[in-house]
C-alpha cells in the first residue's frame, strides 16, 4: 500500500491520479473532509481506503501502520498568511517528524512536501541553508523539518526526499480559496467580470511584472513518481521549472486561451491593457516585506538526481489548464 496524506487536496489528489494511471490502486488517502466539498477531487480515483488525518496520526503514534510501500506526505496547512505558529508547527512540522520517525523505523521510503517559501525573498534558490530565510511561519515550518533531514542524512535507514514546490497550478485546486493559484483566480475573475486584475508595480518590478516559477501540477506529479522509482536517492530538491515568468504572462495566457476557445483573436499585453481586459491595482501594504517578488528554482540538484523530463512553460501549462476548466463548465 502507498499512503498519500493530503490525498483529497490539490497535489495529493493529482498524485492519486498519477498512481492510478500506472495501474496502482492500493492507496490509503489521509485527509480532513470536515469541509466536505474536497471529496470531488477523489471522484473517479481508485483507492483502497480513506482515513481522517487525526485517526491516522494516532495510528502513527501507536506504530499501527501495517505493510506500506511508500508514504507521499502532502498534508499540511498551506496558508502562507496563517500566523498561528503553534498550529502551523504542530500541523506542518510535528506531524512530518512523527511520520518520518515511523518510516525510518519501518524502513519505508518517505517523500514529503517542502516549499520554496523557505527561501523567503531570495534571490538565490539553491538548496543550501545560506539561501534560506523564510518570511512567514508557514515557510519556517517547512524549513524546520528540512533541517531535521539534513542532520539525519548520513544515518538514514530508508530514503527520504523533500520537494520544495514552487508556484503550483492546475486541476483540483478549486477548494483552496484565496490560496489557489493565480491562474485559477485569473480564470474565474475573467469569466465573471470580463477582466483580470494584477498587482501594480512594487519592489523594483513594473505593473504585473513580479516573477515567479510557475509549475503545472502534472509536472509535480512526475517528479514525485520519479523518486518512487529511484528509492536509492535521498535529499532536498527544488520542484519548479527553472524558469521565472511574470504574472503578466499568466494573465495573458488565461485571457487568450479563453479568447481562442470563443473564436476570438489573441491580443498582446499592451492590447489587453488598452482594452481594459487586464487591469492593475495598487500593491497591498500588508504584503510589503512579506512577498516573494521573484522566484526561480535552481534545478542543478534535481537534474543530478536523474530527473530529465522537460517542464511546461506558463503558456503551454496555463492553456492546458484553461481548456480543462472550460470543459468542466
Amino acid at each position: 500500500m502507498i499512503v498519500v496524506t493530503g490525498g483529497a487536496g490539490f497535489i495529493g489528489s493529482n498524485l492519486v491520479r498519477g498512481l492510478n494511471r500506472r495501474g496502482y490502486t492500493n492507496i490509503l488517502v489521509v485527509d480532513d473532509l470536515t469541509e466536505g466539498d474536497k471529496f470531488r477531487n477523489l471522484v473517479g480515483c481508485e483507492i483502497a481506503d480513506y482515513q481522517h488525518k487525526d485517526d491516522f496520526r494516532l495510528r502513527v503514534k501507536q506504530g499501527d501502520f501495517g505493510v506500506v510501500e511508500a508514504v507521499l506526505h502532502q498534508g499540511a496547512c498551506s496558508d502562507t498568511t496563517e500566523r498561528n505558529g503553534h498550529y502551523m508547527l504542530d500541523n506542518n512540522y510535528q506531524v512530518t517528524l512523527e511520520l518520518f520517525e515511523l518510516c525510518q523505523a519501518r524502513r519505508i521510503p518517505f517523500i514529503y512536501a517542502s516549499s520554496a517559501a523557505v527561501y523567503g525573498a531570495g534571490p538565490v534558490y539553491v538548496e543550501d541553508p545560506a539561501n534560506e530565510r523564510p518570511l512567514n511561519v508557514y515557510g519556517y515550518s517547512k524549513y524546520l523539518f528540512d533541517q531535521v533531514l539534513r542532520r539525519r542524512m548520513r544515518e538514514l535507514a530508508a530514503p527520504v526526499v523533500g520537494l520544495r514546490y514552487f508556484n503550483v497550478y492546475g486541476p483540483q485546486e478549486q477548494h483552496k480559496g484565496r490560496m489557489a493559484s493565480v491562474a485559477f483566480h485569473n480564470y474565474n475573475e475573467f469569466m465573471q467580470g470580463g477582466h483580470v486584475r494584477l498587482f501594480g508595480g512594487w519592489d523594483g518590478y513594473g505593473d504585473g511584472g513580479q516573477m515567479r516559477d510557475f509549475i503545472h501540477v502534472d509536472d509535480v506529479v512526475n517528479v514525485n513518481l520519479h523518486f518512487i522509482d529511484h528509492a536509492e536517492v535521498s535529499g532536498i530538491f527544488n520542484c519548479g521549472t527553472g524558469r521565472a515568468q511574470p504574472f503578466n504572462d499568466v494573465a495573458s495566457s488565461v485571457v487568450n486561451s479563453i479568447r481562442r476557445a470563443r473564436g476570438e483573436a489573441e491580443l498582446s499585453l499592451d492590447e489587453l491593457v488598452a482594452q481594459g481586459l487586464l487591469r492593475y491595482i495598487p500593491f497591498p501594504d500588508d504584503l510589503k516585506g512579506r512577498y516573494q517578488s521573484h522566484t526561480q528554482a535552481d534545478l542543478t540538484q534535481l537534474r543530478a538526481a536523474g530527473y530529465e523530463q522537460p517542464f511546461r512553460d506558463v503558456q503551454a501549462g496555463v492553456a492546458q489548464y484553461v481548456q480543462q476548466l472550460l470543459a468542466q463548465q
